[in-house]
């Protein structure tokens, strides 16, 4: 009996946290180095367009009159004038009349300005509107699988603090252990955030990008797991000493 309770307990030490926690992501060692906020990080940054963005495109002539016009109906201002154009691996968008061009690097006000230039030439007055509509960062807010979830930034200065609010909160969650994951994801930026005290709360100011992955590491529930995964093995011991004892 000694001898099966020590195997057991050698199962469960070879397999580490793993073993334990095999839901939890995007570990670290204890000797990572995270990534050190600079002002830069706190301040809004205009958004550049880039390959698979989906672009909301309203075109108006005379600089725009008929969005203003108490006369026009707003339902039918609207009508057929807005369209969604997604941008392509290679940078381009392809539009009506000027077919596919680059648009990949702009800004939105940059790529705007470029679009009236060139609808110069065939409409009076040009007044071109641009939204980027499939902006978005990822959430995983702790606790068990099905809680994570994918947040659209509608504004340009949403911080971490109002999208961690839009998703829920932070679920059974390590606050003091928050990863903001940014960048090109074969080389990213990792920042390790404490939102646990009123000090670290401070980097719950920081506005988002586009594309950010946001992980609240989930809380471990040790006696739990441990009784989880040494059940099947409590289970197995005890059929094999009622079978012993029927047949002994």
């Amino acid at each position: 009996m000694k001898r099966i309770f020590i195997i057991i307990a050698s199962l469960l030490f070879l397999g580490s946290c793993k073993l334990l926690n095999p839901g939890q992501m995007l570990r670290t060692p204890c000797d990572y180095q995270y990534e050190k906020f600079t002002e830069e990080d706190f301040s809004v940054h205009e958004y550049r367009i880039a390959p698979n963005d989906k672009l909301q495109f309203r075109l108006f002539t005379n600089e725009g009159e008929k969005i203003i016009d108490p006369i026009e109906p707003q339902n039918q201002m609207q009508r057929g004038q807005e369209y969604y154009y997604n941008v392509e691996h290679d940078g381009l968008v392809k539009l009506p009349v000027l077919g596919r061009i680059p648009i990949s690097g702009l800004t939105i006000k940059e790529a705007e300005k470029m679009l009236e230039e060139k609808y110069m030439a065939f409409y009076n007055k040009p007044f071109v509107q641009l939204v980027v509509i499939n902006n978005r960062v990822i959430i995983f807010p702790g606790g068990q699988g099905g809680t994570s979830t994918v947040v659209y930034l509608e504004n340009s200065n949403t911080t971490l603090f109002e999208a961690l609010a839009l998703a829920g909160g932070i679920n059974d969650g390590k606050a003091h252990r928050v990863k903001l994951i940014r960048g090109d994801l074969k080389d990213p930026k990792v920042y390790l955030i404490d939102l646990s005290t009123i000090e670290g709360v401070k980097n719950a100011n920081l506005v988002l990008q586009a594309n950010d992955i946001i992980y609240v590491e989930p809380r471990e529930k040790i006696p739990q797991r441990i009784l989880e995964n040494i059940s099947p093995y409590l289970t197995l011991l005890t059929t094999a000493l009622l079978i012993y004892n029927l047949f002994k």
